[in-house]
């Protein structure tokens, strides 16, 4: 129910058409105000989707440089939360048993309009130590938020009112079994589609209606099949496409028609595969736990594709996804060190000393802002020719949901609650 008061279970340990409500008039369905002089932080890993924003950022985070501006107590989650005009988005799992969205003010933090919908659920008992709340950070456009439910179920609000537009629930409209980890992957927007991971394959869905238009690289969901990464849309050898990681393959898949251009079989242990796919000069990175870190080369023409290993080396990827800075990729590994690698020739240019489990990264081309999951945020110079801590801060005791950043303002969501922060100073 509303009141107006207001890409890990598993995924931790191995590592995001049924209509409901009335039609939204015109002037429900205009866009939430948003300023234009910043980049919206409006989806996973933000405006591009790659971790990477416009903004200055001094060279300190002490509380007299980055002010804590507000705070609000909430329930377990995982979702990163989302920055759009004057609202921030983020969810949480309330009595174990409901699943909430929330609107907070984003220069007060009150609450302007909850949602919610019971459908929270377990994951198996040997990941239950990690948790059982919502993993898959929402996506805005025009006007409507898209939330994904653990139990494969997605939703489209108004953003204004949090009114319900749509909903799908997937195994009921698809036939598919429920994820056992719960729905993990993060809505991607493109035109007036939404692409997803859910009903254990790639969908497409009109994002107005909620029709489902196209279903791809099925893998029936469950226990082996279901997502742990989220899609990424790219134009690689000239054509566009989507890039999508299931539990065993990364491949190439046409926006239209769904068809497949390419599969790349990528190595890893119980299927995970869980870096959203990122991109440099044609190629596709790769690091996987219980696999590798590759950079694949892809090219062709049209519809036919090849894919080529540009380079190969033994370090594992975890749940972090690189920055991209200048030839170079920045990820935090599953030996829980920070790396860095050329993406030219695959050679690694340092690793740092041991940190937490997971580190969610935003980088503005110098700096690297970086959300530890022990609750460290830490300043890093964006430098291949060492690791560069600038400058360090607690900020919260246990932080799994990914790093939002606007403009001067930092929005750090932990396992109870969600604090803002802003810049007093840029230099």
């Amino acid at each position: 129910m509303k009141s107006n008061l207001l890409a890990h279970g598993f995924l931790l340990i191995c590592i995001a058409t049924c209509s409901l409500g009335n039609p939204v008039g015109a002037h429900d369905d205009d866009p939430v105000d948003a300023t234009k002089d910043v980049q919206e932080w409006n989806q996973w890993r933000g405006p591009n989707r790659d971790g990477k924003i416009e903004a200055v950022w001094p060279n300190r985070l002490d509380e007299t440089v980055l002010k804590k501006i507000w705070s609000v107590k909430m329930g377990p989650s995982y979702s990163g939360p989302i920055v759009v005009g004057d609202q921030v988005f983020v969810t949480e799992t309330k009595d174990k048993k409901y699943e909430v969205v929330t609107s907070l003010d984003r220069k007060t933090g009150k609450i302007l309009w909850q949602q919610e919908w019971e459908g929270a659920m377990s994951v198996p008992f040997f990941a239950a130590s990690n948790g059982s709340w919502i993993r898959a950070t929402p996506a805005y456009d025009d006007g409507r938020l898209y939330v994904a439910g653990m139990r494969d179920v997605l939703v489209c609000l108004n953003a204004k009112n949090g009114d319900v537009i749509w909903k799908i629930d997937f195994p009921k409209e698809t036939g598919s079994t429920v994820p056992t980890f719960g729905f993990v992957c993060s809505p991607l927007i493109d035109g007036n589609n939404l692409y997803v991971q859910a009903g254990g394959a790639l969908c497409k869905i009109d994002k107005k209606t909620g029709k489902l238009i196209w279903r791809s690289l099925d893998d029936g969901g469950g226990m082996n099949g279901s997502a742990f990464s989220s899609p990424f849309m790219a134009t690689i050898g000239g054509k566009r496409q989507l890039l999508v990681q299931t539990r065993t393959n990364l491949a190439g898949v046409d926006p239209e028609t769904g068809g497949e251009l390419w599969v790349q079989p990528v190595k890893s242990f119980r299927g995970m595969n869980i870096l959203t796919p990122t991109v440099y000069d044609d190629g596709v990175f790769v690091s996987t736990y219980g696999g590798t870190t590759q950079m694949l080369g892809v090219s062709g023409t049209s519809n036919s594709f090849n894919v080529t290993p540009r380079w190969n080396l033994p370090a594992q990827g975890y749940m972090t996804s690189p920055v991209m800075v200048d030839g170079h990729a920045y990820i935090h590994l599953r030996n829980q060190r920070f790396a860095c690698f050329d993406l030219k020739n695959g050679k690694e240019t340092w690793r740092s000393k041991p940190f937490g489990k997971y580190s969610s990264l935003v980088s503005n081309g110098k700096q690297i802002l970086v959300l530890d999951q022990r609750g460290d945020l830490m300043l890093l110079n964006a430098n291949p020719g060492k690791f560069e801590v600038v400058d360090t801060r607690k900020v919260a005791e246990d932080a799994w949901a990914h790093l939002a950043v606007r403009g001067d303002e930092v929005f750090v969501r932990d396992l109870n609650g969600i604090t803002a922060y802003k810049w007093a100073e840029a230099k």
